[in-house]
């Protein structure tokens, strides 16, 4: 069974995608870039705030399928330039505990959607 997740608190999908969709006790999360959901206005300029932004959207879509970041199992993270890679990692590490954290790579890519510097797409089980 297929459900798709949808809340007001990341951004609405600005094409043919669901925010998230829920396939048995497993969802996996549309790529989030950081646009602020009351504005859908993008938060750039500053790698850290870029890549917070992203992961508060990613914090609400699993809440609002009923799960944190504790049951994320798998994240994917592609990036414009890896020389922000360890600014990007310190962000996205302060949402998870070292001892739980997911698999993960990251990936450097030739673009991203809006000339964002970052996505990030996760996988979650219940």
């Amino acid at each position: 069974m297929k459900k798709t997740i949808t809340t007001t608190l990341a951004p609405a999908p600005i094409g043919p995608y669901s925010q998230a969709v829920l396939a048995g006790n497993t969802l996996y999360t549309s790529g989030q870039i950081a646009l602020d959901p009351a504005t859908m206005e993008l938060v750039l300029g500053d790698v850290e705030k870029e890549t917070k932004q992203v992961m508060e959207n990613l914090k609400a879509v699993l809440e609002a399928a009923e799960m944190t970041f504790d049951n994320v199992v798998k994240s994917t993270i592609f990036i414009m330039d890896m020389n922000d890679f360890a600014r990007i990692n310190s962000v996205y590490g302060s949402y998870f505990d070292d001892a739980t954290a997911p698999a993960r790579e990251t990936v450097q890519v030739a673009g991203l959607p809006k000339g964002v510097t970052v996505e990030i797409s996760m996988i979650a089980v219940k």
